[in-house]
């Protein structure tokens, strides 16, 4: 029998199955790979899309939403697995490539899909969008990487806590190593308070929405919730925390304006400045930092209580516009302005209250957009450092002697926190001609637990279940 009769005949050829799920997860992360995007921004508008479509229902939502973001949180951690399935590399393989292998491998050590499933339809969407060559090398990589649960990985490609506790951590839990570093210098103590930190960076945060004063009712968000929807918040008497799936966007009450989404972090730094004691008039406050609106909408609803008028200020016009949203409808006197509270264009001392929640790393708030910890940099705290401190130092100037000055910020790094109070109290940034004493502000979180020897405020997720806000209240004194 000849060559050609003994061969065996080929397969016809099958089109890949379209998964509208994974192709949705896909795009979306090609998007923060290739524009620095950022999943919470990319991927509501992807599902609105898919939702047009017939059969794609909410539990296709959440599995699609699940992809993206436990990828995203998992990153460092899948690579360093994938890259001891691999011959070559990383950087040698291609991007688009490496999306598919990361989300096959979160299904296979991050979720409860069966083996057989997450790779099928792993290399299903690699013929879709990278063909069948590149199916080929998905598939052999994944079977390597299902040789394995997640434990047995870690233990394989994380290095001994022993001999480098670190790189452990940050293998372990995903995050970069400068960052657990960070981190752990920030919180102090042994090793399970920085693993539990860690941890619940991936977590998935909870929606937790504010009802603003004269505005909404806590109990009227949650009559409208219905029971099971919602709960109270922890800490802010404001705050209600949604059940896992609420749409924030279907109450009439976010619609209106009269409650929005807020972390309960983000309430207490508010609700803090508020509340702080104060001798003289208390007739103006000022938000310097206004953008994108939340605290500025709850500062602008304390305020009106007291027959007080806020002052919303934001440098970039498109952030202006959405304070500007987030305000309308305050019941009390309130203006937004266009203007960079580094050259403000109000005189010195023209305000009672003074928040500046200053532009920052982010990395209070990597369970919210996972992607940064994988795109900052050390070196992007020395562009904010000169930023923070001239921010800090015009507050000041701003406040009246005897106002009240709040300095937050969205990260717990030292760098942007005590380092950079402790530099304006000392002259530097441009404060030379103005002093200030601290606030001790743990008594303006009443009932809220380990806040710390203060005078100011660390919140954390793994205690407090807020971002990893940070607070100092100063009082202005010449």
């Amino acid at each position: 029998m000849s060559e050609q009769g003994r061969r065996r005949p080929s397969k016809p050829y099958r089109r890949p199955r379209k998964d509208p799920v994974r192709i949705l997860a896909f795009e979306a992360l090609r998007a923060v790979d290739e524009r620095d995007a950022y999943a919470n921004l990319v991927l509501p508008p992807l599902l609105r899309k898919a939702r047009e479509q017939e059969g794609f229902d909410a539990r296709d939502a959440a599995l699609a939403t699940e992809l993206v973001y436990g990828t995203l949180r998992r990153q460092g951690t899948y690579d360093a697995i994938v890259a001891a399935c691999v011959d070559r590399p990383l950087r040698e393989v291609d991007p688009p490539v490496l999306d598919v292998l990361a989300l096959g491998a979160h299904q296979l050590l991050g979720t409860r899909i069966p083996t057989h499933a997450a790779v099928s339809a792993s290399v299903e969407l690699a013929r879709v969008v990278l063909g069948d060559g590149r199916a080929k090398f998905v598939n052999a990589v994944l079977r390597r990487v299902a040789q394995r649960d997640l434990e047995g990985w870690l233990a394989e490609v994380a290095p001994p806590y022993d001999e480098d506790p670190e790189d452990h951590l940050a293998v372990v839990h995903a995050h970069p190593r400068w960052i657990v570093s960070a981190l752990w210098d920030a919180l102090g103590g042994g090793r399970a308070g920085i693993e539990d930190l860690l941890e619940a960076d991936n977590e998935r945060p909870e929606v937790t929405l504010v009802a603003r004063p004269g505005r909404a009712t806590r109990a009227e968000l949650l009559d409208v919730l219905g029971e099971g929807a919602g709960e109270p918040g922890r800490w802010s008497p404001y705050a209600v925390r949604l059940a896992e799936g609420g749409e924030p966007g279907a109450l009439d009450a976010v619609r209106e304006g009269r409650a929005g989404v807020q972390d309960e972090g983000s309430q207490l730094v508010a609700m803090a400045l508020a509340d702080a004691p104060l001798d003289g008039p208390d007739a103006r406050w000022l938000d310097g930092c206004a953008g994108p609106g939340g605290k500025a909408a709850l500062l602008g609803a304390l305020a009106a209580r007291r027959g007080a008028a806020l002052l919303a200020a934001e440098k970039q016009p498109h952030r202006a516009r959405l304070v500007q949203r987030a305000l309308a409808g305050n019941p009390g006197p309130y203006e937004v302005v266009t203007a960079d509270g580094t050259r403000p264009p109000w005189r010195p001392g023209s305000f009672d209250r003074v928040l500046v929640d200053v532009p920052c790393s982010g990395l209070g708030a990597l369970r919210r957009r996972p992607e940064a910890r994988w795109r900052r940099r050390p070196e992007d705290l020395d562009g904010f450092a000169p930023l923070q401190r001239s921010l800090l130092a015009e507050a000041l100037k701003s406040a009246r002697v005897g106002g009240v000055v709040g300095y937050a910020t969205c990260s717990p790094h030292l760098a942007e926190t005590r380092a950079v109070v402790d530099d304006v109290l000392k002259g530097h940034g441009g404060a030379q001609d103005v002093t200030a004493e601290w606030i001790d502000a743990r008594p303006l979180m009443p009932g809220v637990p380990a806040l710390g020897d203060g005078p100011d405020v660390q919140l954390w997720p793994h205690l407090h279940g807020t971002d990893a806000m940070y607070l100092a209240l100063l009082r202005r004194t010449a």
